[in-house]
C-alpha cells in the first residue's frame, strides 16, 4: 500500500512539474497588447504629447501677468545717482554746508522692489500662440495614432511570418521523413536486385538537401522571432511559448475599395493640421506689426543702513509700435504665405498617396486570396500525385526520376499553400492599415 501511495505521489509530482515547465502559448492579442505598452515609438510618442500639452500652458501663460521680486545693491560716487539714491532714501539735505551735488561723498543704497508687468495687447498673438500650440498637440497625437496603426500591423505581420516559418519546418520535416521512406524503399529494392545503385545516389543527394532546407528554416524561425520582438518591445515571444500554427478555414471577407476610408487615416488628418499651422504663422506674421500695449508698476524700498526702509511705487503704461524694421515682417509674413501654400499641395499630395496606398493594399489582398484558393487543389493533387508515385515506384513500374519530381512537386505546393495562407492573413492586416482601422480592434488597449 505504502508503495503505491509512493508511484501516485511520484506521478502527481512529475505532472505538476511538466505543468510548472509549460509554457502559455502567446496570441496575437497579447503581442499586440504588449507592443502597445511597451514599444519605444509608443513610449516616444506618448512623451511628445505631453510636451505639447505643456507648451499649450506655456503659451496660455502670455494671458497672466508677470509678477517679480528684485534686490540690488548699490555703491558709488557718480553726481546724479548719488543724489537720485539720497532723495530714495529722503535723506536728502540740500541746506547742509557739506552738501556739493558736485561732489558727492561715496553713497549706497539696497532696494527691494515688488514688480508687475502685463501686456494686455498685442495684435492677438497672444491667441494665435495658443492656437499653434494646441495645434501641434493635435499633431502629435495624430502621429502617435499613426505609429500605433502601423505598429498593429507590424506585429501582425511579424506574428503570422512566425507561424509561416514555423509551418515552413513541418513542411520540410514531412519531406525528410518522406525522402528517408523512399530511401528505404530503394535500399530495399537494390538488395533485392530490383533497383540500380544510382536510385539510392540520388535520394541520398536528395534527403542530404531536404535536411540542409530544414537547418535554414529552423534558423528562419529565430531571425523571424528576433524581428517581433523587436517590434513588440520586449523578449516576449519564446520557441517555447509559440502556438501550433493551424490551417483554418478562411472565407473571403467582403472588401470594397471605398477611398473615402482614407478620411479615418492620421497621416492624411496630420498633414492637413500641419497646413493649419501654417496658415496660423502666416496670420502670426500679419499681425506681428501692430502696436504693443503693456502696463507695468513697481512697489520700492530703499535704504542706506539696511533698517530704516523708505517706500515708493511706480506705475504706467506703455505704448510701443516699431513702424519700420528694414522690410523684415513683411518678409517674414510672404515666407510664411509660401510655406502655407507649400502645405496645402503636401496635403493634397498625401490623400493620393493614401488613395494609392489603399488600392495597393486591396489587391494584394485579392491576390492573396485568389492564390489560397489554387494553391489549396494543387496541393491535394501534387499530394495524390506523390501517393500514387509511391506505390508505383515500390512495385518498380516508375523510375526515380518520376518519384523524385513527385516529391519535390509535393513539398514546393505545401510551401506555396502555406505561404499564401498567411500571406492572406497578413494582406488582411495590411487593408486594415490601410483603411486607418488597424488599431481600432484594440483601442481598448490604448
Amino acid at each position: 500500500m505504502v508503495k503505491g501511495c509512493n508511484y501516485i505521489f511520484i506521478i502527481l509530482m512529475v505532472i505538476l512539474l511538466g505543468l510548472a515547465q509549460s509554457v502559455p502559448a502567446v496570441t496575437l492579442e497579447t503581442c499586440i497588447r504588449t507592443a502597445l505598452h511597451n514599444n519605444p515609438d509608443i513610449q516616444a510618442g506618448l512623451t511628445r504629447v505631453q510636451a505639447a500639452k505643456h507648451m499649450i500652458k506655456q503659451a496660455e501663460s502670455a494671458y497672466y501677468p508677470r509678477l517679480y521680486l528684485a534686490g540690488t545693491y548699490s555703491l558709488t560716487n557718480n553726481p546724479p545717482q548719488a543724489f537720485m539714491m539720497a532723495l530714495n532714501q529722503k535723506e536728502l539735505d540740500m541746506t547742509d554746508p557739506d552738501f556739493d551735488p558736485n561732489e558727492p561723498d561715496q553713497s549706497d543704497n539696497m532696494r527691494l522692489s515688488v514688480g508687475l508687468k502685463y501686456r494686455f495687447y498685442n495684435g492677438g498673438i497672444n491667441r494665435i500662440n495658443v492656437d499653434l500650440a494646441e495645434s501641434n498637440k493635435q499633431v502629435r497625437e495624430l502621429g502617435l495614432k499613426a505609429v500605433r496603426n502601423e505598429l498593429v500591423h507590424q506585429v501582425t505581420r511579424g506574428y503570422y511570418t512566425v507561424l509561416r516559418a514555423e509551418s515552413f519546418v513541418g513542411v520540410l520535416t514531412e519531406s525528410v521523413a518522406s525522402l528517408t521512406e523512399s530511401l528505404r524503399v530503394a535500399n530495399v529494392r537494390f538488395n533485392a536486385g530490383s533497383a540500380v545503385k544510382i536510385d539510392v545516389l540520388n535520394l541520398e543527394v536528395k534527403l542530404a538537401q531536404a535536411r540542409e532546407d530544414l537547418i535554414r528554416a529552423k534558423n528562419s524561425v529565430q531571425l523571424a522571432i528576433a524581428s517581433l520582438n523587436t517590434a513588440i518591445g520586449s523578449d516576449l515571444v519564446t520557441t517555447e511559448g509559440l502556438p501550433v500554427p493551424t490551417r483554418d478555414v478562411l472565407q473571403k471577407p467582403p472588401m470594397a475599395l471605398d477611398f473615402e476610408n482614407i478620411e479615418n487615416r492620421p497621416e492624411l488628418k496630420m498633414s492637413q493640421t500641419v497646413s493649419r499651422i501654417k496658415k496660423q504663422t502666416f496670420q502670426k506674421a500679419s499681425q506681428d506689426s501692430r502696436p504693443v500695449l503693456s502696463a507695468f508698476g513697481s512697489y520700492d524700498f530703499d535704504s542706506g543702513d539696511f533698517e530704516a526702509f523708505e517706500d515708493s511705487y511706480l506705475m504706467g503704461v506703455m505704448a510701443e509700435w516699431e513702424f519700420f524694421d528694414g522690410f523684415q515682417r513683411p518678409s517674414a509674413r510672404r515666407a510664411a504665405e509660401a510655406e502655407w501654400q507649400a502645405t496645402k499641395k503636401d496635403a493634397l499630395k498625401a490623400r493620393n498617396d493614401l488613395r494609392l496606398d489603399l488600392h495597393q493594399a486591396y489587391l494584394k489582398a485579392m491576390d492573396a486570396w485568389e492564390r489560397l484558393e489554387v494553391s489549396e487543389k494543387s496541393m491535394q493533387s501534387a499530394a495524390e500525385a506523390l501517393r500514387i508515385t509511391s506505390e508505383l515506384y515500390k512495385e518498380g513500374v516508375a523510375d526515380i526520376t518520376t518519384l523524385l519530381t513527385a516529391q519535390v512537386g509535393v513539398t514546393a505546393q505545401r510551401t506555396r499553400s502555406v505561404a499564401a495562407y498567411y500571406d492572406y492573413l497578413t494582406a488582411l492586416s495590411n487593408y486594415d492599415r490601410a483603411m486607418g482601422l488597424s488599431v481600432v480592434k484594440y483601442r481598448k488597449q490604448l
